[in-house]
């Protein structure tokens, strides 16, 4: 909005066409809406989730001294950064648009699942096979439509590989790849939503790298200097106005961090971690850096493929990998204090997220 009436529409203030200007500002305006709705929003989840444990069955024993903790806290988180995008990007951007659509429609899902939760005061929630398919839906008929504009680069593009030398272009089979992308990291994240500012540590972490690699895709410094040909890698017209998503999606996850701090005031909710993390995926697609994804959430995928191998090897021999899976339940049960496994997964979220910035210049 505020992009359109200061500079689109009538060229009043320069500094507004820059991406980098309003990616600072749509931080600031996530950060500061998000410190100052989350004391009375808190205050009023209190009050309407009464009598709700929101506190896993499947998790340690030692998680039922949270119960009481309120939930669905993501939910001011997405209205913070869809505010911030509203008043900062450009709404005519496609990818823009697009993020926006899945972020907001995974969060919708997860609400939808929260709500059954907490109204029926269980920790069942939406059945998993009527979620998964929503989910492929939404990111389904996103990508499609993506698809199908003229512009849209269906080549991948692989770290340490110049990309003007290796660039396999797998057409349509490319949606089945976005799908898994997309959905995968959703419930990555989701999965790694399971102690006091776990999740959202490496949400920020990515969202920053994600936020440079979009930048260097799509900036065209001075006119001329396409800055993406000096990376090598793929030139994405457009893609520079996702830095104002990636700054606002900091500030509103910083800004739920300072409540979600060990010992948490808020839990995040399928809300905000399904909706995270395919904004997180869908920048992945949008931005050309679909394998190097999996080295920037390095700390989701080893969560989730705890869980996958758990189960898999459970169903085939009935014994166990690891003491409780995803991965932080069995450091629990090892003994490791929760603060511990928070801060050294964070630890490791940003060493991966430097192996990916360092995938521009190795090229």
């Amino acid at each position: 909005m505020l992009y359109y009436l200061l500079y689109q529409h009538s060229h009043l203030v320069n500094v507004v066409r820059y991406p980098s200007f309003r990616a600072i500002a749509a931080g600031a305006t996530a950060l500061i809406a998000g410190l100052l709705l989350y004391p009375p929003f808190i205050k009023w989840l209190k009050a309407v989730q009464a009598g709700s444990s929101n506190v896993r069955e499947d998790t340690p024993e030692t998680h039922q001294a949270k119960s009481g903790t309120p939930t669905m806290g993501g939910t001011l988180l997405l209205l913070a950064l869809l505010i911030s995008c509203l008043l900062w990007a450009d709404l005519t951007n496609l990818k823009v648009l697009a993020v926006l659509v899945i972020t907001m429609s995974f969060g919708l899902i997860g609400f939808v699942d929260d709500f059954r939760k907490v109204t029926q005061k269980n920790s069942k929630g939406l059945p998993g096979k009527i979620r998964l398919l929503a989910e492929f839906a939404v990111a389904g008929i996103v990508v499609t439509a993506l698809m199908i504009q003229p512009d849209f680069d269906t080549r991948v593009s692989f770290p340490v590989i110049n990309f003007n030398l290796f660039n396999p272009d797998i057409k349509w089979a490319y949606l089945a790849l976005a799908l898994v992308v997309i959905v995968g990291t959703a419930n990555a994240v989701n999965m790694t939503d399971g102690l006091d500012g776990l999740a959202i540590g490496p949400v920020v972490t990515s969202a920053f790298v994600f936020l440079v690699l979009s930048y260097a895709a799509g900036a065209v410094l001075l006119k001329t200097f396409v800055l993406a040909n000096y990376f090598r890698i793929p030139h994405i017209p457009g893609a520079e106005e996702l830095t104002v998503y990636c700054a606002a999606l900091m500030g509103a996850g910083i800004s739920f961090l300072w409540y979600n701090t060990y010992p948490a005031s808020v839990f995040m909710g399928d809300v905000g971690s399904l909706a995270m993390g395919a904004g997180l995926g869908t920048l992945a697609v949008l931005t050309k850096n679909e394998i190097v994804s999996a080295i920037i959430h390095g700390v989701f995928l080893m969560e989730i493929l705890s869980v996958i191998i758990q189960v898999a090897w459970f169903k085939t021999t009935g014994k166990r990998v690891f003491r409780m899976a995803p991965l932080h339940h069995h450091y629990e049960l090892k003994g490791w204090a929760e603060p511990k496994i928070i801060v050294r997964f964070w630890i490791m979220s940003i060493m991966l997220a430097l192996v990916g910035l360092a995938s521009l210049k190795l090229r």
